[in-house]
């Protein structure tokens, strides 16, 4: 291949003193056993490349290509390594350079920041998937596309409520679920539409960090007023929450700010909410995103433990379900067996359901035969 400077933060990769206390959480460790698979070995060939001089080989680039970037490796590292940020620099240096994020993945992102356009492909799509013209599981889709969504609209201006892309296209019940829930604590929300079409999390992941920032731009043009941006997707949170890094400019450190998870957002307040008791065994799933980007994840069963269900854990200690964004399409295999792990898990908890706040773990999850909500449509579900 040809030459490619990486140019990674040196004071960051040398945090990493290679101990290895991150092995253990790393899911492609876990289901390989292989070092240039973990996060330590990930490091060393970034340290070759960027300080040695090593060439850019397809070895390498698998082993970047290969990572969840579930950061589960952040939580657990003694230094405080920020792996996340040097797998980002990692893939926006080699997708610059066409090492990786081929012309077809570029064209089919393309398309998330045009709002209309994804919901009309996404229609089409699910018209598709009832004559069986499409492999859903294989493309990582859900079991069935909705053809119409109910509208959302606004009923106040107590907070936004970040809609996006994919979510907004196949989980719009979600949404709804969502705005049912803020709006029974007396708060009026407005959902952002087309305006806020996409956050750019997916394209950070790919290595599209230009792209990126351009929607970051336009996220935040649509949310000028100074009130609470309410997000209930894991991945978007942890996207929005990050443009103080991905701009570096005042009114991007300024929005972060306002960006909460909903379940934060709702737990303090979960006593103004008129409940009746489920009676439902329910395991929480933490989405990667949401348990160890935005560390938001115990609100989550404040909420769930207000509607008297039986709050279980999973037993895997917030390991990954292999989801990761589209990583489950790209590299189907080791997502499968990441999420073998996950299934066992919920297995030996034996819930009733399993609530999750994210819509590719939701996807990945059900299409494993998993039934599976997010925790604002078990709230709303439990309203009188």
């Amino acid at each position: 291949m040809s030459r490619i400077e990486l140019n990674l933060d040196r004071a960051e990769l040398d945090t990493c003193v290679s101990c290895g206390l991150c092995l253990p959480d790393c899911p492609t460790y876990r289901v390989t056993g292989v070092d240039a698979a973990s996060p330590r070995g990930r490091i060393t060939l970034m340290r070759a490349v960027n300080d040695g001089g090593a060439p850019i080989t397809e070895e390498f680039v698998e082993a970047m290509t290969s990572c969840v970037q579930c950061r589960g490796c952040e939580t657990a590292c003694p230094s405080g390594v920020p792996f996340g940020h040097l797998m980002e620099d990692t893939r926006t240096a080699l997708a610059a350079g066409t090492a990786i994020t081929p012309r077809w993945q570029r064209a089919a992102m393309a398309v998330l920041g045009h709002h209309r356009l994804l919901l009309a492909g996404s229609s089409l799509l699910a018209v598709a998937q009832r004559f069986r013209l499409v492999p859903s599981r294989r493309l990582g889709l859900p079991a069935r596309l909705p053809i119409r969504r109910p509208t959302l609209q606004s009923s106040g201006d107590d907070v936004y409520l970040f809609t996006g892309c994919v979510m907004d296209a196949w989980q719009r019940d979600v949404h709804v679920a969502t705005k049912k829930v803020i709006e029974a604590t007396g708060a009026g929300v407005t959902p952002t539409g087309a305006g806020a079409a996409c956050c750019g999390a997916l394209h950070t992941h790919a290595g599209l960090t230009p792209t990126a920032r351009k929607y970051a731009l336009a996220t935040i043009e649509a949310m000028p007023l100074d009130r609470p941006i309410l997000v209930n997707s894991a991945g978007c949170g942890a996207a929005l929450k990050d443009y103080g890094r991905l701009l570096d400019t005042p009114a991007a450190h300024e929005f972060v700010e306002r960006v909460v998870d909903v379940s934060e957002w709702l737990a303090p307040r979960i006593d103004l909410l008129d409940l009746d008791a489920t009676g439902l065994r329910v395991a929480i799933q933490d989405p990667c995103h949401l348990r160890h980007v935005q560390k938001a994840h115990l609100p989550v069963r404040t909420v769930l433990a207000a509607l008297s269900a039986d709050v279980v854990e999973l037993d895997d200690e917030g390991l990954c379900c292999g989801a990761g964004g589209a990583y489950s399409v790209l590299e189907p295999e080791l997502a499968g067996s990441i999420r073998a792990r996950k299934l066992e898990s919920i297995e030996r908890a034996a819930p009733d359901i399993v609530a999750s706040a994210n819509p590719g773990c939701s996807i990945h999850l059900a299409n494993a035969g998993v039934r599976v909500a997010h925790p604002m449509q078990i709230v709303a579900e439990a309203l009188r």
